[in-house]
């Protein structure tokens, strides 16, 4: 059985002179993944292609990096400039470039570029068609993922376990990913061009606040649901049941296949909630602040603009909702995975691997349960690769040309924010961290670094949660923070998103502040602009 050798290789980086960045999965995909997942990322963006023959997503050191070259390539024949493809991927790829670093251009023919321009206007449209069967999707998504989760557990021939797989799974998972790209690409462009205006009548603070406010009592906006619904469970307002039903799949690490679910866990909800019970958060005290902080700005904006109110009061509408459906569909994609671990995971049961079927590609794993067989020595080799890789510190968000994980990771000069193979960029010795403007809000007080949720305990009420990147299983803890800054995140990305619903300034995207940050710094965060000031080093 033939294997490609660049997934030996696990460095895509070396496919040419490129330039990368994993901010959009940074805050997904939070460690290196095992070659299952990778094959799986692989399957569901197959057709996310833009140039032919060129992967858009790449493999460096088992992290997921896009090939922003691409994009600048297309860019280029499209007659626009860097500083429009910077401001394109803002909301979702927040990338601070340093003035000289170049973005390599890749050489197109007229029939190259042709191909080019029909691709992005083919991923707008399954973009398009993705986004209409979002409501069907959403209805229907739970109740097809429980009676297909019964029909794998309960299969005995690995033939028929393929032909499942063939049959029903792939066509819903591949739908699943259009819809939810769809979806998230359309409310990204919305709510940018409605902040960007919003910037130009009242100011960044204010503009933060008004595309705020997007959970109320009944409808809470999904990344808050595990933490709101914990407050639910003690008050008796939801059953354990209800909760488990709704949250049991949103957890740490939910984009790494070989990692259980939270609710695969018997003990998961007792300490979920005995952590809760702890140090109890009213957090319908912080909707209400934050609720407060909502009027007062729009009653500014509604002053200056009464002929502008009405229009405007939708267009914050329309963000809200397109916000909620971004963020349940995602949800509803996290079950999607969910399936498939269970799927691989019944395919290691059926061929005697166990969990070392991580180590193997979906379409090995496919092969074998339809009779072939693998070399002996295979999940042993991709072991040690997995193991090497996994010991490295966090790779830089933006890496241009040839990577060396190990060498980068052997210098004790290195910068973890930027790399580039043709040129070297003194660090920054500024006492000012510049981020993206996350969430509004200036507060000054002590750091606290630190590395996973959980070792949530660390953090005491009121100090500055400093921390590479965030995802849904960090949300029980923003509400002790005093504000957020993160090496990895986007405007939309889920550190913002929760930081401005729970009224907490934010500042996402620094790249280096777990670096250049200890615990016990006093710093200034500004969630308005985007800075942070150190006040004082411990």
């Amino acid at each position: 059985m033939k294997h490609q050798n660049h997934n030996e290789q696990w460095n895509d980086s070396l496919s040419g002179n490129y330039l990368w960045n994993n901010t959009n999965f940074g805050e997904a995909i939070t460690e290196t993944m095992m070659p299952m997942t990778w094959s799986v990322l692989q399957f569901t963006l197959d057709d996310w292609v833009f140039l032919p023959g060129l992967s858009t997503v790449g493999n460096i050191g088992g992290q997921p990096y896009i090939n922003i070259s691409i994009f600048a390539s297309l860019f280029k024949a499209l007659g626009r400039n860097r500083q429009q493809l910077l401001e394109l991927t803002e909301g979702t790829m927040y990338m601070q470039l340093p003035e000289e670093m170049e973005i390599p251009i890749i050489p197109l023919s007229p029939k190259e570029i042709f191909k080019g321009l029909l691709n992005l206007l083919r991923v707008q449209n399954k973009q398009a068609q993705g986004r209409k069967h979002l409501s069907t999707y959403l209805a229907n998504n739970p109740e097809w993922f429980k009676q297909m989760k019964t029909r794998i557990q309960a299969e005995q021939s690995k033939k028929e376990l393929a032909h499942l797989w063939h049959n029903e799974i792939r066509g819903h998972i591949k739908n699943g990913v259009w819809t939810v790209l769809g979806t998230a690409n359309h409310s990204a462009e919305f709510t940018k061009r409605l902040q960007h205006q919003l910037i130009s009548m009242v100011g960044a603070e204010d503009a933060n606040i008004l595309i705020s406010n997007l959970s109320t009592k009944t409808q809470l906006l999904a990344s808050l649901g595990p933490s709101v619904g914990l407050a639910r469970v003690v008050n008796g307002e939801m059953t354990r049941e209800e909760y488990i039903e709704k949250f049991g799949h949103r957890g740490p690490h939910e984009f790494e296949l070989s990692k259980p679910r939270p609710v695969e866990e018997p003990d998961w909800l007792n300490r979920q909630l005995a952590k809760y019970q702890e140090t109890p958060i009213d957090v319908q005290d912080l909707f209400q602040k934050q609720q407060v902080a909502f009027d007062e700005a729009w009653h500014r904006f509604s002053s200056k603009y009464p002929r502008k109110a009405n229009g405007m009061l939708r267009r914050l509408k329309g963000s809200a909702r397109l916000a909620h459906l971004r963020e349940q569909a995602r949800s509803e994609y996290v079950r999607d995975r969910w399936l498939i671990r269970i799927f691989v995971s019944r395919a290691g049961e059926l061929i005697a691997l166990g969990d070392d079927v991580f180590f193997l590609a979906l379409d090995e794993v496919l092969r074998i349960l339809s009779g072939e067989t693998i070399a002996g020595d295979l999940i042993l080799s991709r072991k040690e690769i997995y193991q090497r890789y996994k010991a490295l510190p966090s790779y830089p968000s933006v890496i241009r040309g040839h990577f060396d994980p190990f060498q980068w990771a052997a210098d004790p000069n290195r910068r973890n924010d930027v790399y580039d193979q043709h040129a070297s960029f003194s660090a920054q010795i500024s006492d000012t961290i510049k981020g993206a403007a996350g969430s509004a809000g200036c507060v000054e007080g002590l750091v606290r670094v630190m590395a996973g949720p959980e070792n949530s305990d660390e953090l005491q009420p009121g100090e500055i949660l400093v921390t590479r990147m965030t995802d849904i299983s960090w949300t029980p803890i923003f509400p002790r923070a005093a504000a957020v800054v993160t090496d990895i995140g986007a405007p939309l990305s889920h550190a913002a998103i929760v930081a401005r619903e729970l009224g907490i300034p934010a500042v996402v995207g620094c790249q280096d502040a777990t670096m250049r940050l200890k615990t016990g710094d006093r710093i200034r965060v500004d969630g308005s602009v985007g800075t942070v000031e150190i006040k004082r080093r411990r």
